[in-house]
């Protein structure tokens, strides 16, 4: 298990019940990033990376 799987288990654990949009996950990244500006780029790739699951990969 990779350190940053603690953090995804427990995510699930505590809201893996729960429905969420997508709109609603994007404000819940916005505010990360405003308290925590140092992990922008990551959390970019990560936004980035989940809109373009469907895309072909050539």
């Amino acid at each position: 298990m990779y350190f940053t799987d603690r953090g995804i288990e427990e995510l699930e654990s505590r809201r893996g019940e729960e429905d969420v949009t997508l709109a609603w996950l994007s404000e819940q990244l916005r505010i990360f990033v405003d308290v925590h500006p140092e992990y922008e780029a990551a959390v970019d790739q990560l936004a980035t990376w989940l809109a373009r699951l469907d895309d072909d990969e050539d």
